[in-house]
């Protein structure tokens, strides 16, 4: 999910060039402020078992 959240600042504010670091704080800071007032999520599809299911390797079941 924090992929998620990073691909969107990605496309929203940091594939443009910005003159300095300053800059690049108040964007991001202003992305921030807009989508949590708007309350934004992440409809996220899968359940802890369908990973575990198709990622083995990476989530061991935990019995």
């Amino acid at each position: 999910m924090a992929e998620i959240e990073f691909s969107v600042f990605s496309r929203s504010c940091l594939r443009q060039r910005l003159p300095d670091e300053e800059s690049l704080y108040r964007q991001v800071q202003a992305l921030e402020l807009e989508r949590n007032q708007a309350q934004a999520r992440i409809n996220w599809q899968f359940t802890a078992q369908d990973v575990r299911g198709k990622l083995r390797r990476l989530y061991p079941c935990l019995s």
